[in-house]
C-alpha cells in the first residue's frame, strides 16, 4: 500500500510519531496492516551504529534491504529511524516506486536545543541515548526534507517541542488521509509511483541473485556436514567442493546451528546493497566462492 519515511534530528519524537500514526491507521476506516522497522528491530545499539561511516552504512543497509523485502501493495511500512541524508531517503523513495506504492516522507522539526535536551533526560534516566559526539555529528550532517523534492514529498511537518504529538495531531490526520483515501481516474491529490522497466528489471535481478545465493549457501553447508559425517568425528584437513572452489577449513567440528548462523550472517550481509554498494553474486559459482571464503575467515579466527 505505502511505504512512509519518519524523518528528523536526533530525539526529535520521531519513535513517538511513528508509533502515533500506526495506530491512527490502524483505527481509521480501513485498518490496514501496518509495521514499523527500525534500528530496535535488529537490535542496532545507535552509538555502535553511527560510530563512523562504515558502521552507519550497514545500519541503513540493514534497515534499507528490510524495507526493500518488506512493501508490498498489502501493507503500509513505517520506517522510524534518522533518515537525515537525502541520498538515502532518494534510495528508500525508489524502493517505494519499485514496488508500485505510495510514498510519503513525516519530518519532526524539532530545535537542536530541545533534541539535546531530551537526548540527555533519556541518558539521565538509563534510557538508550547518544553521546555527545555521535550527536554532535549527526546534528551537523543533518539535510532536512525539502517538499521540492520528488523523494520528499508529499511532505506532513510535525513540531513535537511545540504541541507534542498524538493521533489527533494535524499532520497525522493529514498522512493518515492520504495513505487510505480511495484512488480512481479522478482522483489528483494522491500519487502512487509506478515502477520503470528499470526498476523492474534492477528487482527481478536482485530476487534471482538472492535465490543463488540461498541455494548455493545451502549446498556448501551440506557438503560440510556430509563430510564431518563420513569423518566420524576425526580430523578434516579440508572439504573439496570440485568444480574450482577453494576447500573449507575446518580444523575443528563445526555443528549444523553454527553453519546456520554463519549462512544467515553471510546473506544479510551480502544482500545490503546500496546504490554505492556492488549486487550480490548472480552465479551460484560466485556465491559459493564467496561463502567459502566467508567460512575460511571466520572459522579460522575462531
Amino acid at each position: 500500500m505505502a511505504l512512509v519515511v519518519i524523518c528528523g534530528q536526533p530525539c526529535s519524537g520521531k519513535s513517538t510519531t511513528a508509533l502515533c500514526l500506526s495506530e491512527a491507521l490502524r483505527e481509521s476506516e480501513f485498518k490496514p496492516a501496518v509495521r514499523i522497522i527500525d534500528e530496535a528491530s535488529f537490535h542496532l545499539d545507535r552509538n555502535q551504529g553511527y560510530a563512523d561511516m562504515p558502521s552507519e552504512k550497514n545500519l541503513r543497509g540493514v534497515l534499507r534491504s528490510e524495507v526493500d523485502r518488506s512493501c508490498s501493495k498489502d501493507s503500509i511500512i513505517i520506517v522510524d529511524s534518522l533518515n537525515n541524508i537525502k541520498g538515502y531517503r532518494y534510495e528508500l523513495w525508489c524502493l517505494a516506486r519499485a514496488s508500485g506504492i505510495r510514498y510519503c516522507v513525516v519530518f519532526c522539526d524539532v530545535e537542536e536545543t530541545h533534541c539535546r535536551k531530551w537526548n540527555e533526560d533519556r541518558g539521565e534516566k538509563g534510557e538508550s541515548s547518544y553521546n555527545e559526539k555521535i550527536f554532535n555529528d549527526l546534528v551537523r550532517r543533518f539535510e532536512r526534507p525539502d517538499r521540492r523534492n520528488r523523494w520528499d514529498s508529499p511532505l506532513f511537518e510535525l513540531w513535537p517541542s511545540k504541541g507534542g504529538v498524538d493521533k489527533s495531531s494535524p499532520a497525522i490526520l493529514e498522512a493518515v488521509s492520504y495513505l487510505t483515501k480511495r484512488v480512481d481516474s479522478k482522483t489528483r491529490d494522491v500519487k502512487i509511483l509506478q515502477p520503470t522497466i528499470a526498476t523492474q528489471t534492477t528487482r527481478s535481478s536482485e530476487a534471482n541473485s538472492l535465490y543463488e545465493m540461498d541455494r548455493a549457501t545451502q549446498e556448501v553447508i551440506n557438503a560440510i556436514v556430509e563430510a564431518q559425517s563420513q569423518a566420524l568425528g576425526g580430523p578434516i584437513n579440508g572439504i573439496s567442493l570440485g568444480g574450482g572452489l577453494p576447500s573449507v577449513d575446518v580444523s575443528r567440528p563445526v555443528g549444523l546451528p553454527e553453519l546456520r548462523r554463519l549462512r544467515r550472517t553471510f546473506i544479510k550481509l551480502t544482500g545490503q546493497t546500496s546504490l554505492s554498494g556492488r549486487p550480490p553474486p548472480s552465479d551460484a559459482y560466485s556465491a559459493k566462492r564467496m561463502f567459502v571464503d566467508y567460512l575460511n575467515r571466520e572459522l579460522g579466527s575462531s
